[in-house]
C-alpha cells in the first residue's frame, strides 16, 4: 500500500513539474516544490492516495503561481531598472 502511495505522489509531482516547463525558472521550481509539499501535507492529513494526489495538485498550483509572480517581478526589474526614467525612483519597491 505504501508503494502505491509513493508512486501516486511521484506521478502527481512529475505531472505538475512537467506542466510548468514552458515558464520561467522560479515558476518551475515553485510548481515542483509545491507539489511535493502538498503531497506530504495531503498524506499527513488524509493518509490515503486520494488526499496525497489532491494535496500535490493544490500545492503545485499554489507553488506555480508564487513562482510566476517572482518571475514577473524579476523580469520587470530587469526591463525597467530603478532610476531608468520609466518609473520614478521614489515609487513603490516591490
Amino acid at each position: 500500500m505504501k508503494t502505491r502511495l509513493w508512486i501516486a505522489a511521484a506521478a502527481a509531482t512529475s505531472v505538475m513539474a512537467i506542466a510548468g516547463c514552458a515558464s520561467g525558472p522560479n515558476q518551475n521550481l515553485g510548481t515542483g516544490v509545491g507539489a511535493v509539499g502538498g503531497a506530504l501535507v495531503g498524506n499527513a492529513i488524509g493518509g490515503n492516495t486520494g488526499s496525497t494526489v489532491g494535496g500535490a495538485a493544490i500545492g503545485g498550483l499554489i507553488g506555480n503561481q508564487v513562482g510566476r509572480n517572482a518571475d514577473e517581478r524579476n523580469y520587470n526589474r530587469q526591463r525597467y531598472p530603478q532610476g531608468s526614467g520609466y518609473y520614478p525612483g521614489n515609487g513603490p519597491n516591490y
